[in-house]
């Protein structure tokens, strides 16, 4: 008995050892933060042993502690994901523990509403893809594979000018015009197009480097920028085409996906949403959405002139002539494109 017992005790006592030198790290920080709060991220062992110290660091950029905390403002960052590491001193070890947080906007967007100034014929047999305003011209990206062209239409007739179709293959996306190139994008081939502006004839052609899919182009004067159908908006250098950077669409609530025709007005990136009436206003260094438009009424109104595919012919498609200060918008098959001007309510 007293062997046994003996024995029992040995093995109590390991047991108790390894439990009391087990390590087992939390990475405190909330899920989600309010870009003008202040972040707080600590790390604890769940068995109260001892840290030697901890190295934070959030999106691989280090920031100061004091001891196992770190404070810091984040008012600078971008919204949406990003990874907190800590790396963990202890024992003469070093453990690395990570954890996304998410930064949200710090006030909803704002809303808006809308006024016809003009209407005009659209080819509604045009699935809009892209829409620019050049030069006193719309050009238009369409889509679906085996019907997908860039055109050049007359604004006030809706007459198709000029017109270029491209392989059966490609489904074409959003288009926009830089350095006197039209740009065009394809929708799952990972690929795009650059084509002189006056012939329409194809000049070269670019792979996605990052991002799986083409949806909305635009451009801002130094950078082309581009959706992919998710939260995410790109940015790629008009010379290498290459996916430098990037944004993500975020409210004070949450993430805005299904980003899909863009154009870049008087400093903001406007995107249509797929299936969803509505334009968003994104703040191109933050991805803040500081405004929503609400244009179901817009397709309720060209619906008493034409059916449409409740899913499909969607609105899609916007134009700005910078130099009237004018906002054209339409929609996949539809027989109307207007020009509206946005009313905050």
């Amino acid at each position: 008995m007293t062997s046994k017992s003996s024995i029992g005790l040995f093995i109590l006592l390991i047991s108790l050892l390894s439990c009391k030198s087990e390590y087992k790290f939390v990475l405190n920080a909330p899920k989600k933060i309010k870009i003008t709060n202040e972040l707080t991220i600590s790390v604890t062992d769940k068995n109260k042993n001892p840290i030697d110290s901890i190295s934070f660091s959030i999106d691989r950029k280090k920031i100061k502690s004091t001891g196992n905390t770190a404070t810091l403002k984040i008012n600078d960052y971008k919204l949406g994901k990003h990874i907190i590491t800590a790396i963990v001193f202890y024992e003469n070890k070093t453990k690395k523990v990570t954890k996304p947080i998410y930064f949200m906007a710090d006030s909803s967007p704002e809303i808006y509403t809308y006024k016809i100034i003009n209407t005009y014929p659209h080819d509604k047999k045009a699935y809009t893809q892209g829409l620019e305003y050049h030069n006193g011209y719309l050009y238009e990206g369409t889509g679906r594979k085996g019907s997908s062209s860039i055109r050049k239409v007359e604004l006030e007739t809706g007459k198709v000018l000029q017109q270029h179709n491209i392989d059966a293959q490609y489904f074409g996306e959003g288009i926009t015009i830089f350095n006197n190139k039209l740009f065009q994008l394809t929708w799952q081939s990972g690929k795009g197009f650059i084509y002189n502006l006056e012939t329409f004839e194809q000049e070269k052609e670019f792979k996605y480097t990052k991002s799986r899919e083409g949806w909305g182009l635009t451009h801002n004067g130094e950078k082309l920028i581009k959706s992919d159908g998710t939260e995410r908006i790109w940015f790629l250098n008009p010379e290498t085409l290459k996916e430098e950077s990037y944004i993500e669409a975020y409210t004070d609530k949450q993430k805005v996906e299904k980003l899909n025709e863009l154009e870049y007005i008087n400093g903001k990136i406007y995107a249509n949403r797929w299936q969803l009436n509505s334009i968003l206003i994104i703040n191109p260094k933050t991805g803040k959405v500081e405004g929503v438009v609400n244009l179901n009424s817009l397709k309720t109104l060209i619906q008493k002139s034409q059916k449409l595919e409740d899913t499909d012919d969607v609105l899609n498609g916007i134009a700005f002539d910078k130099e009237n200060n004018r906002i054209f918008i339409t929609g996949k098959h539809w027989s109307k494109l207007y020009e509206i001007v946005f009313i905050k309510k």
